[in-house]
């Protein structure tokens, strides 16, 4: 892992330039550039965002590529005039579908929850009926889901459990990638 920290005190923007460094804002100068074959994974702040999705589908959005051939593909199969070119289409579909893993994609996004403490038991709930820390829990599991290379956490750790904490850290610690993380040295 290749680590990076900005810390600063509250307002000092750090949030603002690591959404600059996601692509969520557009630098006032300069420029943001990321290999095309490199995926950035950002824990999203908004525990409140993918309420109306089940948890196992919140995870599963954590790679967006995947998740909209995924969509595609189930938007093509139903489809009661299956033409040709759907055809055509959904073999495309599956080619890519295949070269990500998304055939274990669910089953890896199952285990991965499991890891990190979200019972099997909610892995069908919707986000809406979890608690705050359990949220938060899922949307670590979210950001880390399919392997990013370049991983973006603004304080990781509030309302996390220390096992939490110390399986985040552990996992980051043995894990390939480049991590950037945010802290407010005054809490």
């Amino acid at each position: 892992m290749t680590g990076y920290g900005i810390i600063g005190a509250n307002g000092s923007g750090k949030s603002t330039f690591l959404k600059v460094l996601a692509g969520e804002l557009k630098p006032n100068s300069g420029s943001i550039e990321l290999e095309s074959t490199k995926r950035i994974s950002v824990l999203e702040q908004n525990h409140n965002l993918f309420d109306s999705y089940s948890v196992l589908e919140t995870v599963l959005r954590g790679n967006e590529k995947l998740f909209s051939i995924k969509n595609e593909m189930d938007k093509i199969y139903s489809n009661e005039n299956f033409s040709d070119s759907d055809t055509e289409r959904i073999g495309e579909l599956q080619i890519l579908y295949e070269e990500m893993n998304g055939w274990n994609s669910e089953s890896d996004a199952a285990i991965l929850l499991s890891n990190i403490g979200i019972a099997e038991s909610l892995h069908n709930k919707e986000m809406k009926t979890l608690e705050g820390f359990e949220k938060v829990k899922v949307l670590i599991a979210q950001c880390l889901f399919d392997n990013p290379d370049v991983l973006i956490m603004d304080e990781p750790t509030n309302d996390l459990d220390y096992e939490t904490i110390i399986w985040l850290v552990d996992f980051l610690t043995n894990y390939e990638l480049s991590l950037i993380n945010i802290s407010d040295p005054t809490r």
